[in-house]
C-alpha cells in the first residue's frame, strides 16, 4: 500500500465538484439482499458523527463508505471487489490475516488500519482506496491500468475491522469526498446535489440482515458467522428459538419478533433498544413441554420499528415434520 496510516492521516476538507467523475458500485452484491451500507462518511465537523442525511450511520472521523456482508460465511464464499472507475493501480497490500481487530492484535494493525487493499488513481486529482480485503485475493499490481468493473480482489476481514466489509474511500486532491454528497462534506442534511454514483444506491437508515431458527439462543459469534441457523428443527427439539440480526439500530427503536405456526400465533417479543447499536441480535422462543412440537409450517418475522413505523422486515420459514413413531 501507500503510506501506512493513509486512512487516518487525511482530514476532511472543502467540497469538491464532481465534474465528469462517476463511480460504479464496487462490489458484487445487491444492496438490501446480500449486502448493506453499514457506515457513511462522517459529516459532523465536531466531536459527534452524522451521515450525509444527518442520520446515525457513521462514526467520529469516518472517511469512507462501508459496504458490509451480513455474515462471515458470505466472505468465505467470496464477494468480488471491483474498480469503481477507470484508473491506474498506485499500490496494494495482500498479506494481512483476516481476523477481528482486538486488543491482542492492535500492535500488528497499528499503521495498517486499511488492511489488505488497493489504491487507484483516476486522473484530475481523483483517487479511490479499497480496504479490508481478503488476504491473497488481490488480483492487480502497481502500475496496472484497470477499467471500471475490473476485479481487484475480494471482501475480507483484514486491518482494523469488526465485520466483513469493503471500506471505499474517495479523495480529490488528497481531500476526503463523500460520493453520496460530494458538495456538502462537513455539513449534513443539505439539499441533495448530484452524487458521484452513476447509479446512486438507495439510502437505508437501518435494517434486518437475517433471521433463523435454532434449539437454543445462539452465541452472537455464531450469528455473525452465519452458522446459527438449525432449520428445520426436530419435532422433539428441547426448545424452539427464533432469532434476528439487524443493523443501524437507534435508541428507542423496537425489534419485534413473531412466529406463527400450524395452530396460529406461536410466540412473540418486542425489545426496545436503550442505545444506538451498529449491529445487534435478539431472540425469543419456548421450551418443549410435551412430547413434540406441532407438525406443520412455521414462519418467523422480524420487524425493525422506529417511531412506530417499520424501517425493515425479514421473514424465515420452515416445516416441522411429524415426530417419529
Amino acid at each position: 500500500m501507500r503510506p501506512a496510516g493513509l486512512l487516518i492521516a487525511i482530514s476532511l476538507a472543502a467540497p469538491a465538484a464532481a465534474g465528469d467523475f462517476r463511480l460504479q458500485f464496487p462490489l458484487d452484491c445487491t444492496l438490501g439482499q446480500d449486502c448493506h451500507i453499514q457506515q457513511f462518511v462522517d459529516h459532523d465537523p465536531g466531536p459527534g458523527a452524522a451521515d450525509f442525511t444527518c442520520g446515525t450511520l457513521s462514526y467520529e472521523g469516518h472517511k469512507g463508505t462501508d459496504i458490509a456482508l451480513p455474515y462471515l460465511s458470505d466472505m468465505r464464499a467470496g464477494a468480488t471487489v471491483r474498480a469503481a472507475a477507470d484508473g491506474v493501480v498506485l499500490g496494494t497490500r495482500n498479506t494481512m490475516p483476516d481476523q477481528y481487530a482486538t486488543a491482542e492484535n492492535a500492535a500488528a494493525i497499528d499503521g495498517k488500519e486499511c488492511g489488505n487493499g488497493v489504491v487507484l488513481q483516476h486522473g484530475g486529482g481523483w483517487e479511490t482506496q479499497y480496504c479490508h480485503m481478503k488476504r491473497g485475493s488481490i488480483q492487480v499490481q502497481s502500475g496496472m491500468k484497470v477499467k471500471a468493473g475490473d476485479a481487484l480482489g475480494e471482501v475480507g476481514l483484514s486491518g482494523k475491522t469488526e465485520f466483513p466489509h469493503l471500506h471505499l474511500s474517495v479523495r480529490k486532491d488528497g481531500a476526503v469526498v463523500d460520493p453520496f454528497a460530494p458538495d456538502s462534506t462537513g455539513t449534513c442534511g443539505a439539499a441533495a446535489g448530484p452524487s458521484l454514483w452513476a447509479d446512486p444506491p438507495d439510502y437505508r437508515p437501518g435494517g434486518v440482515l437475517g433471521a433463523g431458527f435454532s434449539t437454543a439462543i445462539p452465541e452472537y459469534q455464531a450469528v455473525k458467522d452465519g452458522t446459527a441457523g438449525q432449520a428445520p428443527l426436530a419435532a422433539d427439539a428441547p426448545a424452539f428459538v427464533f432469532w434476528a440480526y439487524a443493523f443501524g439500530g437507534q435508541a428507542g427503536d423496537t425489534l419485534e419478533l413473531t412466529v406463527t405456526g400450524p395452530e396460529g400465533a406461536f410466540v412473540s417479543r418486542r425489545d426496545a433498544l436503550e442505545k444506538d447499536q451498529a449491529q445487534f441480535f435478539r431472540a425469543t422462543g419456548r421450551r418443549l413441554r410435551g412430547a413434540s412440537w406441532p407438525a406443520g409450517h412455521y414462519t418467523g418475522t422480524a420487524r425493525l420499528l422506529r417511531g412506530g413505523s417499520e424501517v425493515d422486515s425479514f421473514s424465515s420459514s420452515m416445516t416441522l415434520a411429524d415426530a417419529p413413531q
